[in-house]
């Protein structure tokens, strides 16, 4: 039984997402002369579409899974399960107006034209809000709307937001925070259920690897008790005595936004021969 998988022809999602493949152990050609390309070593398929058509073809059941930003999900509002967050291609879905308008608040869009690709999240927001907004559809170039008369505002897509800035516009409002999520299709069989659990298990064993280094160092076992304190482990440090006595041998992992914060406390408490690996898997 082959698991059919939907994902991004290209951009920065396709390549996040066929990194994701790769670490897991899914070998796939990438190549964007062919829509549909069988893994030789798992039993998945990879349907390579646009994004925006990714959540209905899994709600239809063309694919069975597939990876898209949760911002295309929640617009489409097709009937798909969201299986997983994946923690990359992360951005943020906001509103931007022109510098110097006057904006004092979501009132101010009272009446106001917005521009946007993404009208479903949009209305939702503002019908939330009560504020009634001329909101008009785009699909291209969004944020030079206001610059050429065409809206007051825009609603659309912030990464760095150095795009904002080039057009003279500053983001007041984030709507929605995005990432790619896994979604599936809502009547796969116990077959294809078990392909993706199988797939599930190997994205969560490189998602728990990420971020986090392997730490080994030498310890004077007087100070074993003080060291281990400070070591956040998985579960518990694993500590082995050494050949010269009066030293263990401590083996550890460490988030790497905490790497040099610990490592300087364990040199304060003597440890020395400090050895960082960097880690490709985790089982938990």
């Amino acid at each position: 039984m082959v698991l059919r998988i939907a994902v991004q022809s290209k951009g920065r999602l396709f390549e996040d997402t066929m990194a994701l493949l790769a670490e897991a152990g899914i070998k796939v050609s990438s190549s964007k002369r062919t829509l549909l390309v069988q893994s030789g070593n798992f039993p998945i398929e990879v349907l390579y579409l646009r994004d925006d058509d990714i959540p209905q073809s899994v709600a239809s059941g063309v694919a069975d899974i597939g990876i898209v930003g949760q911002n295309e999900f929640e617009e489409r509002a097709e009937d798909a399960a969201v299986v997983r967050p994946l923690g990359f291609s992360k951005c943020r879905l906001s509103l931007a107006v022109p510098k110097g308008c006057g904006y004092d608040g979501l009132k101010w869009f009272e009446g106001k034209k917005i521009a946007t690709s993404y009208p479903g999240i949009l209305r939702r927001f503002m019908q939330e809000k009560h504020i009634a907004a001329d909101i008009h559809v785009i699909t291209g170039s969004v944020e030079i709307s206001p610059g050429i008369g065409l809206a007051d505002a825009i609603f659309d897509i912030v990464s760095s937001g150095s795009t904002l800035v080039s057009n003279n516009l500053i983001e007041v409002e984030t709507v929605m925070k995005s990432e790619a999520v896994l979604i599936a299709n809502k009547k796969l069989d116990a077959e294809k259920r078990a392909v993706l659990d199988e797939l599930l298990f190997r994205i969560e064993a490189v998602k728990a690897a990420e971020d986090k280094k392997y730490v080994l160092m030498n310890v004077p076992t007087e100070h074993l008790n003080d060291v281990v304190a400070v070591l956040p482990g998985v579960k518990s440090p694993t500590v082995m005595p050494l050949a010269t006595e009066g030293w263990s041998s401590v083996h550890t992992v460490i988030e790497e936004k905490r790497f040099w914060e610990i490592i300087r406390e364990l040199k304060q408490l003597g440890a020395e021969g400090i050895l960082v690996v960097p880690i490709e898997k985790m089982i938990l």
